[in-house]
């Protein structure tokens, strides 16, 4: 099953997909999510008193998902000089599942979408549990499809559940000079 976590990088579509997911509204971002993970693990080191959690990683993530689904306006990820994030920034399910019960402006999340399944001793991790995955998406990633289908050069739209086509045609591929996916 595919994770959404930022070490499970097929390539910069699959890169911008995942921030696609993290940096939307909750709700939006469970449309996405609920076809391609059963947990989602976040680093909220913020408030175990470090800095470089997924917070501060997160405008990064805008901008890759920006740079493919154009709808993702990275210039309106962030957060101010005064810790303040933007509210693109304040709904997204980066930020709700980073500072979910551990910051009183926390939105949380809609009902149905993901609960909090385990924060460690020292609230650095965090995982939640994806509600209502979607059992055909699950299927289609046991029948060989996922990071197997595009290790294997299928079309890159093969690997993904079918209900994610519609969101999968959207995107317009990145393209960069050493592009060495491509032919």
């Amino acid at each position: 099953r595919t994770t959404i976590a930022d070490g499970n990088t097929w390539n910069h579509e699959h890169i911008a997909l995942l921030g696609k997911s993290l940096v939307s509204p909750t709700g939006a971002a469970h449309q996405i999510v609920r076809h391609l993970a059963d947990y989602v693990l976040v680093w909220s080191t913020r408030y175990g008193g470090h800095g470089g959690d997924d917070i501060a990683k997160s405008p990064h993530m805008a901008r890759i998902s920006g740079s493919v689904y154009k709808e993702i306006n990275p210039e309106e990820f962030y957060m101010d000089q005064t810790g303040k994030p933007s509210d693109m920034m304040a709904k997204s399910l980066i930020y709700n599942a980073v500072t979910f019960r551990l910051d009183p402006k926390s939105i949380g999340f809609e009902e149905g979408t993901f609960e909090e399944a385990y924060t460690s001793k020292n609230r650095m991790v965090r995982i939640y549990k994806v509600l209502n995955v979607d059992e055909g998406s699950k299927a289609h990633g046991k029948e060989g499809h996922g990071y197997t289908a595009w290790l294997a050069g299928r079309p890159l739209e093969s690997a993904y559940p079918p209900a994610l086509q519609e969101i999968l045609r959207g995107k317009k591929d990145f393209a960069q000079l050493e592009d060495f996916n491509r032919d």
